[in-house]
C-alpha cells in the first residue's frame, strides 16, 4: 500500500501490528553470537543471581528489535522508522525451559497530518508483564 493511502487511512486508536516471539536460552546464544554481548547474565543462572536478579535475561536489545518488528513490517521499509525509544520496565527472564515470549501490541498513538508521521505506541509484554514502558515509534508516511 502507499505511504500516502496509508497514512490517510489511520486515525488514533487504531492497532496497526500484533506478534509474538518466542525466546529460547538458544535464541539468546545466537543473540550473543550476533551482538557480540557475551555478558554471563544472559545465559548462566548461577552468575545472574550473584548479581542479584531472578534468573537469566534476555539482551535489552534484543527485546527492542523484536518489539519494533512489527511496526517495520506494517510501515514495509524500515527507513520509514524516524525514531525510536523505549524505557526499560522489567527485564525478560528466560526460563531454561519454558524461555519466554515477548507479545507485542502496535497502536496508533497520536498523528502529525502536516509532516504525515504517525506516532504508533506499543505495549510490549510477557505475560502479564510489561517488559518495556514508554515504547514508541515515529514512523513517516509520505
Amino acid at each position: 500500500m502507499p505511504a500516502t493511502s496509508a497514512f490517510d487511512g489511520l486515525t488514533v486508536g487504531d492497532i496497526v501490528a500484533e506478534a509474538s516471539f518466542p525466546l529460547t536460552r538458544d535464541s539468546l546464544v545466537r543473540y550473543a553470537g550476533a551482538s557480540g554481548d557475551f555478558n554471563p547474565i544472559h545465559y548462566r543462572d548461577d552468575v545472574a543471581r550473584s548479581v542479584g536478579l531472578p534468573g537469566v535475561l534476555a539482551h535489552g536489545m534484543l527485546t527492542m528489535g523484536f518489539a519494533v518488528q512489527p511496526v517495520v513490517d506494517w510501515a514495509g521499509d524500515p527507513g520509514r522508522v524516524v525514531d525510536y525509544q523505549v524505557r526499560f520496565t522489567r527485564p525478560v527472564v528466560v526460563d531454561p525451559e519454558l524461555g519466554a515470549v515477548v507479545s507485542v501490541v502496535a497502536k496508533v498513538g497520536q498523528l502529525d497530518a502536516e509532516a504525515r508521521v504517525a506516532r504508533v505506541d506499543l505495549t510490549v509484554k510477557v505475560g502479564e508483564e510489561t517488559v518495556l514502558g514508554k515504547a514508541q515509534v515515529r514512523v513517516s508516511l509520505v
